[in-house]
């Protein structure tokens, strides 16, 4: 762990922290930068739900709804822009983390804003620079490169302190199930990811992988974890009571580096997208926790060596991807699923694309909309 890690942070707790659900719509936006002015786009991350994406952009953040596909609101600011904006479901509340060149808000804070009032309700000073913040309506949580904060939303105090290897991408991911209370991030060890059950207090370690973890994500309620290596061929599916590995599904034979993983609600369906260009799709089997959800019939294409499994080598075994999109161009995008046989997609470059993908017979996904949701050209970073 870093020194500039080992110090807590200065809160500053303000009064009047409170949830408004409300949706955000009736918020009038700032006044609009001028069409000719480059707005370049720092990053891009859904809520809770997936049913809205925030944009973190040089001169402020921009909220959309997903469906049908709109701009909520923005707030364009004259100090510069942010690279982290996190939401929490469709209410009120933000996180923000500014840029280098933000002259209010510096990358090692975290502004908990109250756009119902329009001001800064809490504060998070921190040494060293904030690499993520996760929300769900109880807890804040701080990433640092060694080191995760948890703290009660409603007061700010701090309830949990979590040291990590070295987590430059600031991964972390929550539960946001109301019965359940689950955190997971990276281990103290290469390949590691740490699960902890706040509920139940009780921490699982599971060694998802050979090499360090590039990416994780969590179902609403925890129970299970889908995870990628940086080597980005195999994506796994862990139970996160025991550590059961329970899938594992192949994205390619060469390295990628993957941006997201997303399952959908029901867990029939999982999403990758990486630099190789695609995103591709698996069906999933890890259902077995959940034996309400029923599997459509058809079954995920699988290597024609898979009979002999645990006798060759996983890539003759493994799953293999049942759809895929292909973009134009070279920049990131993150996936998630809509509704009815839909995947949202949206990318760095200024670009939402929504896609349908036969659930039968899977192959390649029919692009039903496409919007660049910058005026001006983004710059991809």
């Amino acid at each position: 762990m870093t020194s500039t890690d080992s110090a807590s942070p200065v809160i500053h707790p303000r009064e009047g922290c409170g949830l408004h659900e409300a949706p955000m719509d009736p918020l009038q936006p700032e006044p609009q930068l001028n069409d000719n002015e480059e707005t370049e786009l720092y990053s891009v991350s859904w809520n809770q739900d997936s049913g809205c994406f925030a944009t973190g952009t040089s001169h402020g953040f921009r909220i959309y709804n997903c469906n049908p596909f709109k701009e909520t609101f923005r707030r364009d600011l004259k100090t510069g822009g942010f690279k982290i904006i996190e939401m929490l479901f469709r209410c009120n509340i933000l996180a923000l983390v500014g840029t280098k060149v933000n002259t209010q808000y510096p990358p090692n804070n975290v502004i908990i804003w109250d756009d119902f009032q329009s001001r800064c309700i809490g504060e998070f000073s921190f040494r060293s620079e904030i690499r993520a913040v996760k929300l769900r309506r109880d807890r804040v949580v701080v990433v640092l490169e060694h080191k995760i904060y948890v703290y009660n939303f409603m007061d700010l105090k701090l309830l949990h302190q979590i040291e990590t290897l070295a987590n430059p991408r600031g991964l972390c991911c929550l539960s946001h199930h109301p019965n359940t209370s689950v955190l997971a991030c990276p281990g103290l060890q290469r390949g590691q990811v740490r699960v902890e059950h706040f509920g139940l207090n009780r921490t699982t370690l599971i060694n998802a992988h050979d090499s360090k973890i590039a990416c994780l994500t969590l179902t609403m309620d925890g129970l299970l974890l889908a995870t990628a290596s940086l080597r980005g061929t195999l994506i796994r599916i862990f139970n996160t009571m025991d550590g059961t590995r329970l899938q594992e599904v192949r994205r390619g034979v060469d390295r990628a580096d993957i941006y997201n993983i997303a399952l959908s609600p029901n867990v029939q369906w999982l999403a990758v997208s990486s630099d190789k260009g695609p995103i591709s799709f698996n069906q999933s089997s890890s259902n077995a926790l959940q034996p309400l959800i029923t599997r459509s019939t058809s079954a995920n294409p699988s290597s024609s060596f898979s009979f002999l499994k645990g006798v060759l080598p996983k890539y003759f075994s493994s799953e293999w991807s049942f759809a895929q999109f292909h973009f134009p161009g070279i920049t990131q995008f993150i996936t998630t699923f809509g509704s009815q046989n839909t995947v949202i997609v949206v990318g760095l470059d200024g670009s939402f694309y929504r896609c349908s993908f036969d659930p039968v017979n899977g192959g390649e996904m029919v692009k039903q909309e496409y919007v660049r949701f910058l005026k001006a050209e983004a710059a991809s970073r």
